[in-house]
């Protein structure tokens, strides 16, 4: 018989964790914690209800958790937050689901992104789906600001985090090169929504007829590898004179094609809408749009409400689809169930990347 002492008997794990062995030694995955800015909360919910395991498996942990923030202000209107259950957090990795659709509400979040690795987290991944100043990327004239390096210098002073820098996950920022802009200290992971896209393309009853169509140069440029092996491809010159845009086709043919449009982002629609003439005016027999970024700023939307609805503000052409992403909150959940509008959630994938 052994002299040796008995084996200590190993701590029992929950069945609701995820449980690795490297070495001899067990490791226990727990749930990656989600905060979210108020704004986000339907967003959040659904990447939440993504990460949950299938019905054979429900009786395991969903792989993203949900972690409350109080949202308060002090009378004076400056944020007053508090992390609920902050001891949780540490050694944990730490995802925040953030929104810049307003200049009101970004203080409040910079606050929180610079104090959440304060609290030892283990990584920290900050979503900000829609980088607000990326149109704002150069110097043309003396005396331009690019806000968007100005945003991206705010970003970077993020803390590090156990594991190193947090990444900074950003969906069809508007130009590449903004990348460089961050510090070493903060790692820019951009995501396209395009993939989106292209599933719903697969169930319209016109695929063979679809063409793509690109309302300038840039966005040409961003997005062309996604599309060129499968569809037909139209570019478009756009010239600004003052405030006006003016579309011409500059390469391809769409007579007789379900002609999409895609671009990162809408703002006041002119580019698109001028898009769409100049298709029109060349023989396309129907005419969608897709974008990221919803933004629409004064309400802007209604330009391409459907003629019959009583918020259209009688748009001059008729569109089939106009597929947007929930990037920007305060805008996609007005306009998620109105026609011709239809939305295309980043849940999914962002469940993926987490």
């Amino acid at each position: 018989m052994s002299d040796s002492a008995p084996a200590t008997p190993r701590k029992a794990t929950s069945a609701r964790d995820s449980v690795s062995v490297k070495r001899g030694v067990s490791y226990v995955h727990q749930p990656c914690l989600l905060l979210f800015h108020p704004s986000m909360k339907h967003l959040a919910e659904r990447i939440v209800a993504c990460g949950a395991p299938p019905p054979p498996l429900s009786n395991k942990r969903s792989k993203i958790q949900m972690h409350e923030i109080q949202w308060n202000f002090f009378e004076d209107g400056f944020p007053n937050l508090f992390i609920e259950d902050v001891k949780d957090v540490a050694g944990r990795d730490v995802c925040l689901l953030a929104s810049f659709h307003s200049p009101a509400v970004i203080f409040e979040q910079m606050s929180l992104i610079y104090e959440i690795p304060r609290y030892m987290v283990r990584s920290f991944t900050l979503i900000l789906a829609y980088f607000p100043t990326g149109t704002m990327e150069r110097v043309d004239i003396e005396g331009q600001v690019a806000s968007a390096k100005t945003l991206a210098r705010m970003l970077s002073l993020t803390p590090l985090t156990a594991h190193g820098p947090p990444q900074l996950v950003i969906y069809d920022i508007h130009a590449l090169q903004e990348r460089f802009y961050f510090a070493d200290s903060i790692i820019p992971r951009l995501e396209s929504a395009v993939p989106l896209l292209l599933d719903r393309l697969q169930k319209l009853p016109d695929l063979d007829d679809v063409a793509i169509a690109f309302p300038d140069e840039g966005a040409h440029k961003r997005f062309h590898t996604w599309f060129e092996e499968d569809f037909p491809v139209i570019i478009c010159h756009k010239v600004r004179d003052g405030d006006r845009r003016i579309v011409s086709v500059k390469e391809g043919d769409c007579k007789g094609k379900h002609v999409i449009i895609v671009d990162d982002l809408v703002k006041s629609g002119g580019t698109l809408i001028n898009c769409g003439k100049a298709m029109q005016a060349c023989g396309a027999t129907s005419l969608s749009i897709f974008v990221t970024h919803a933004v629409f700023p004064q309400e802007s939307w209604r330009r391409f409400v459907a003629a019959d609805d009583p918020d259209s503000a009688g748009s001059s052409l008729e569109w089939k689809y106009v597929w947007v992403t929930d990037s920007v909150p305060n805008v996609s959940s007005v306009v998620a169930n109105k026609k011709p509008f239809e939305l295309l959630s980043l849940a999914t994938q962002i469940a993926d990347l987490l």
